[in-house]
């Protein structure tokens, strides 16, 4: 039995199932970038911020999708959602790509790859001096690779396996 056969046999909405995974795999990708951040003390570049727009914009999408579910709103609606989660997955992927490219030196980043002034304090008299103290990550040097892969080649595997859940429910007959 398929995991993907035994994950909607006892709802027969496949659609909904898919939704809710992907709200909380999304959720779940960004929650670890957020963590390493905060908890980790990782500073990220302005790429690593950039891959997490499609995360912010997909998880409401994907709610969506499975509150329409519930409702059994319009097929069309859900299975649209679906799908604009899929392309918001395969582009946060190609910018995983783009980032990992980057860091492995195979092309240039933008030249505006810095994060912006965070951490920074707010007082003005020592402002020159926090401002000389902090360095903000580069986009071409990987602040963590774990099994030779940096946080933004993990994206790029994350963003795949999302793309591919919410690309197959989309297209998935009811």
């Amino acid at each position: 039995m398929h995991l993907a056969t035994s994950l909607t046999a006892p709802t027969g909405r496949p659609q909904l199932v898919a939704a809710l995974f992907l709200t909380l795999g999304m959720a779940a990708v960004v929650g670890t970038a957020l963590a390493f951040e905060h908890i980790g003390g990782y500073i990220p570049c302005a790429l690593c911020l950039t891959q997490r727009t499609p995360y912010y914009l997909g998880i409401p999408l994907m709610a969506l999708a499975a509150l329409s579910q519930v409702l059994s709103g319009p097929a069309l609606l859900t299975r649209g959602l679906l799908l604009a989660g899929a392309l918001l997955m395969l582009y946060g992927g190609a910018l995983g790509i783009y980032h990992s490219g980057v860091e492995w030196q195979f092309w240039p980043g933008p030249t505006s790859c810095a994060t912006s002034a965070q951490g920074v304090t707010t007082n003005a008299g020592d402002l020159l001096s926090d401002l000389n103290a902090k360095k903000p990550p580069s986009c071409d040097a990987a602040a963590l690779r774990v099994l030779g892969l940096s946080f933004a080649g993990w994206n790029v595997i994350a963003s795949a396996i999302l793309a591919i859940i919410a690309l197959r429910a989309a297209f998935r007959r009811a």
